[in-house]
């Protein structure tokens, strides 16, 4: 039970971040997609499962294309951007393995 909590508390801390990405950037649409996406966790079915990884590996995409954009952006203008990078890279990873944790034997369990 409590590494099921856990799990479910990575993956919304992971999807409060993009939330709050989605909200830098003026994509309301996308801020409103991201703060409902736990609400799958309150459907008990494998698919809604399956739609979590999935919204936790596109979100992981997103920060990856975020991290070269303004990598990009800062070499041009000849400012720094390793510190940028470590950040956004660590919030990829966190997000990615939020994704990855809901393939485990316990969510499985739980949503079949």
């Amino acid at each position: 039970m409590t590494s099921m909590v856990f799990r479910i508390v990575l993956f919304i801390l992971a999807t409060a971040l993009t939330a709050a990405h989605f909200f830098r950037a003026g994509s309301y649409g996308l801020l409103a997609l991201s703060l409902a996406t736990p609400l799958l966790f309150l459907h008990k079915t494998r698919w809604s499962l399956i739609l979590l990884q999935l919204a936790a590996y596109g979100a992981s995409a997103n920060w990856l294309i975020t991290i070269l954009l303004l990598v990009q952006m800062r070499q041009q203008l000849g400012r720094p951007w390793t510190t940028a990078a470590i950040i956004l890279g660590t919030v990829t990873l966190l997000t990615f393995v939020a994704g990855w944790l809901m393939n485990s034997r316990c969510m499985r369990a739980r949503y079949q």
